[in-house]
């Protein structure tokens, strides 16, 4: 059986000390049975979720993502740490100051890097534009947090890594700058 879970992503913005307002992103992670659907090996990993985010984007109507090695790097870290240590949790805010994250975890090798960001753009289906956090149709601004991220105006780079340990693949991107600030609108 071929599993996934997702772990909400977003953190604050800081200002002079100040947070910008942002929600908690403590949640449980969300799971789901269902595998997307497989597409062809085609580029690198980097290339293939930067397209993948990017076609939400562009359908969504904001600017598209430019990859960031040193996001990617730092993804890397927290994905072999995660891989590691086989929890799936946040990395601490302090060390990714002005970034989001979006975690995913999955069964290995059975997720192409195009399924794995398509099981947040999958939250869509709950989405309604207005001002975070209420942009939910569901009441429950968590269930649509990595869709919102990715998509998120005012982000502009986007770094993530994939990281394999026994039967899971682990993936982080991190995303900069932040996106789901409370009281800014979402497309």
């Amino acid at each position: 059986m071929r599993r996934f879970q997702l772990l909400i992503a977003a953190v604050p913005l800081m200002f002079s000390g100040c947070s910008a307002g942002a929600a908690s992103f403590d949640q449980a992670p969300l799971r789901s049975r269902a595998p997307a659907a497989r597409t062809a090996d085609t580029g690198t990993l980097a290339q293939r979720l930067l397209a993948a985010h990017n076609l939400h984007r562009s359908a969504a109507g904001v600017p598209l993502l430019r990859w960031d090695d040193q996001l990617a790097a730092g993804a890397r870290t927290y994905a072999a740490q995660m891989a590691s240590t086989g929890q799936l949790a946040h990395s601490p805010r302090q060390s990714r100051v002005g970034q989001g994250e979006n975690l995913w975890m999955g069964t290995a090798g059975s997720y192409t890097p195009e399924a794995m960001v398509q099981s947040w753009a999958n939250e869509r289906r709950y989405f309604r534009a207005g001002i975070f956090p209420n942009v939910s149709s569901t009441g429950n601004w968590a269930d649509v947090a990595h869709y919102t991220q990715m998509i998120w105006r005012s982000t502009t780079r986007i770094g993530c890594a994939v990281q394999r340990s026994g039967r899971w693949d682990y993936m982080v991107c991190r995303y900069s700058p932040a996106g789901n600030r409370d009281g800014q609108p979402v497309p």
